[in-house]
Parts: C-alpha cells; sequence; structure tokens
C-alpha cells in the first residue's frame, strides 16, 4: 500500500484547507463533516481556501503532501518566514481561530514577492501521516513523512530558497501521536541541525494543556529525560 503513495506539492486542484486529525481526506469528504462537530467549519474553509490559493498563485505552493489513490494520508506544511510574521498571520494554524491562526482577511494582506524576500527562509509549521488520533495508523512509520521532507527540500532547492526551519522537541511518543511536531533525531537524520533552543512559551502554563503535559513528562520520565527539558522548543535548520 505504502509503496504506491504519491508525494507531490498541493496544487489548486485539491487545496488541503483541514488537517488529517480525523483521518484521511477526499475531494467527496473534505467539505463534509459532523453535525456534532463544534468547530467553526464553514468559517474555516472560506478563510483557509482564500488564503492557501492565494500562498500557491504567489509562491508555488506551501505545502507538499501524501497521496494513496485519491486519499490524502500526510502532509507537510510550511511558509516562507516572511509570511509568518505578516500582521493577522498570527500562529498560522488552520484548525484554530485568530491569534491561533491566521485572522479571517489575513488572504487580504499583500503577501511579499518571492523575488523581492531578503531572508529566503522556509518555516515548517506541521508534519502529520495518517491521523494521530486514530488507534490505528497504517501510515507511520513508513517513511512517508522522510519522502515530503525529500521533496521538501527538492522544491525549495529549485526555488532557490537558502533554508528550511523547523520546530521540535524531544523524541516522546505523544509528540508525534498528538502534534503536527516531530522530534528532533527526525529532522536531524534528514540534514538539519539545532540552531536554537529554548523553553517552549505554550507549554510553560500547566494550566492550559494539563493533560498534554502531564503524559509528556511521564513519557520523558521514562525515557530518561528531564521533565523540563520535554518542554523545550528546539529549532531545526538546513542550509540549501
Amino acid at each position: 500500500m505504502c509503496a504506491d503513495i504519491i508525494i507531490e506539492p498541493m496544487t489548486e486542484y485539491f487545496i488541503l484547507w483541514r488537517c488529517l486529525h480525523s483521518g484521511p481526506l477526499t475531494c467527496r469528504t473534505i467539505d463534509s463533516w459532523s453535525s456534532e462537530d463544534t468547530m467553526p467549519r464553514e468559517q474555516y474553509r472560506r478563510r483557509n481556501r482564500a488564503f492557501l490559493s492565494k500562498m500557491i498563485k504567489t509562491y508555488g505552493t506551501c505545502a507538499i503532501i501524501a497521496r494513496d489513490g485519491d486519499a490524502i494520508v500526510g502532509q507537510l506544511r510550511f511558509y516562507p518566514k516572511a509570511v509568518t510574521v505578516l500582521d493577522g498571520a498570527g500562529g498560522l494554524c488552520l484548525q484554530q481561530e485568530s491569534p491561533a491562526g491566521p485572522a479571517d482577511d489575513f488572504s487580504d494582506s499583500m503577501f511579499p514577492d518571492p523575488v523581492c524576500i531578503e531572508d529566503r527562509t522556509l518555516a515548517v509549521h506541521c508534519i502529520m501521516t495518517g491521523s494521530p488520533l486514530q488507534k490505528s495508523n497504517p501510515y507511520q512509520r513508513k517513511a512517508i513523512g522522510t519522502r515530503m521532507v525529500r521533496a521538501l527540500i527538492q522544491w525549495a532547492s529549485k526555488k532557490e530558497w537558502t533554508g528550511i526551519e523547523a520546530d521540535a522537541f524531544e523524541d516522546i511518543p505523544v509528540i508525534y501521536e498528538m502534534t503536527g511536531s516531530a522530534g528532533h533525531t527526525f529532522w536531524e537524520k534528514q540534514g538539519f541541525h539545532v540552531i536554537d533552543r529554548h523553553p517552549h512559551p505554550e507549554l510553560q502554563d500547566r494550566s492550559r494543556f494539563p493533560e498534554f503535559i502531564d503524559t509528556l513528562e511521564e513519557q520523558a520520565k521514562a525515557a530518561e529525560i528531564p521533565p523540563e527539558r520535554a518542554r523545550d522548543r528546539i529549532v531545526m535548520r538546513l542550509d540549501l
């Protein structure tokens, strides 16, 4: 099955405007959701489609996807660092409202012309294979993530970007299971190196994510990693 998976840049033919938390998505299912879903999906669909469409038109793409037949089973989202610092960008999470996600009118912003960007660095926002919330995930540990990163490196080199940066954590299972991030070892295997490390600002207040932080620290202790280091943000970089 995984040998037949196609890795390719996202295009306007199929804009992956939502993430894979609930499982693979197709053209038939991406615009459908349960009536019990509490997220403002229609609001996100309008906002994200407009934003992603403009990114594709301006920069060529902003995601590498993994496709199994007509189903998207993997995603690697990235943005020029020059876009991530624009007013209204927020945290650029497509699953959340501003400021964690982009403002509703962010697509109306003046995105920098690619030929005029001085810091030609791409920032990886998230990487995901299959759905981390499903008990059975046949797409993990099949080198799909590695293939998406290699495709990003190839694409970025052709477009004359000079570097790629990604946030990472210690190599702890819950990071892969519950977030769109990966452990630093994964990125080191792709040729990235550590350029910064500091306490992650969103993981210092236990009241915000109590269950996640408890699990994170329990797994860190089991792996003989100091619990406080498990809450660090590790910034990785690859120079192209």
